[in-house]
């Protein structure tokens, strides 16, 4: 259906053009007194009309997978009733927020906030989004395994689809997951709840009604880059209220609004962000955990990665 979409599209561009290209030569031949108007019009309708078709190719423009970004022709993820679902902090967690305060937290930008402070509410022991400005962690993380709850106003604050209850998580400050309210939603799918924003819808929807708390269990395996060039992707896990909604999914590059994901070296640690997208959402209890592979590597890897650290502290 999308492909006979964008042929009736090329199809009518074209007659348009043709149209266009016989008026331009009727006037050019009957006016003769004004034959620098006519070939003004046989120039420049041309170059308007593939202007035209150049901005149509940049709007939802198409991923890998075929689909476009925030494609509403892409199937919506089924919905589904979740169980109970309660996580508490292992012993080897770093807390990031356990309801006392903003100890693990900075403000993201420092335009907004030039003192660093955050302008979020602390209240019964959840934060809510507030003022201007996201906020992320002073600690920077690379592979890891992240816990965290949030809640949607209720009453809902926002009519529109993708509006209400916006907010996310910023893995590596640059890949989201969104988070949104998903209850009897219809935004576009790659931009719901649990999805790979832009990229990979959930593969169900297993939100809660408004106010509820929610909450996400991620499994992120950072990107690898050597010497500026991308050696391997990274990918993620997600659980939402404890249904599986993206398995081992590879990230295709950093996440936004209606744009191809870019690729674009970084370091192998950054911090996590909460995004902040004007709607009240709310969080708490949110810990992480540093992911360490040594006792899923081969002999040969260990022996490898001790040999290095020996002689990087010998030097």
């Amino acid at each position: 259906m999308i492909s006979r979409k964008l042929d009736s599209l090329f199809l009518a561009q074209t007659l348009t053009l043709i149209c266009e290209l016989i008026m331009a030569t009727y006037l050019f031949n009957t006016l003769r007194p004004n034959r620098l108007f006519a070939l003004t019009w046989v120039l420049l309708c041309p170059m308007a009309l593939l202007g035209q078709e150049s901005k149509s190719k940049n709007l939802n423009p198409r991923l890998p997978n075929g689909w476009q970004v925030h494609d509403m022709n892409r199937p919506m993820p089924k919905v589904i009733q979740p169980g109970q679902y309660h996580v508490t902090a292992p012993s080897d967690a770093i807390i990031l927020f356990d309801g006392s305060g903003f100890d693990h937290w900075e403000a993201s930008n420092r335009k907004l906030s030039p003192d660093g402070k955050i302008p979020w509410k602390i209240t019964d022991g959840f934060m809510e989004v507030a003022g201007k400005g996201s906020i992320r962690t002073r600690e920077k993380f690379g592979d890891i395994q992240l816990h965290l709850e949030w809640a949607t106003p209720n009453p809902v604050t926002h009519e529109v689809a993708q509006r209400r209850g916006n907010s996310g998580i910023h893995l590596m400050g640059r890949y989201e997951i969104q988070i949104m309210d998903g209850f009897e939603n219809t935004a576009y799918p790659d931009g719901m709840m649990g999805a790979v924003y832009g990229q990979t819808p959930a593969m169900v929807n297993a939100s809660r009604t408004p106010g509820q708390w929610q909450s996400y269990d991620i499994i992120f395996t950072a990107p690898e880059f050597s010497n500026g060039q991308l050696i391997t992707k990274g990918r993620v896990t997600v659980l939402h209220n404890g249904v599986l909604v993206q398995n081992n999914t590879e990230i295709l590059g950093t996440t936004m609004h209606n744009k191809l994901p870019v690729v674009k070296p970084h370091g192998p640690e950054a911090p996590l962000s909460l995004q902040n997208h004007g709607e009240p959402v709310r969080f708490r209890n949110i810990w992480v955990r540093r992911l360490d592979a040594t006792n899923t590597q081969s002999r040969q890897q260990v022996e490898s990665n001790t040999d290095q650290e020996t002689l990087s502290q010998g030097q």
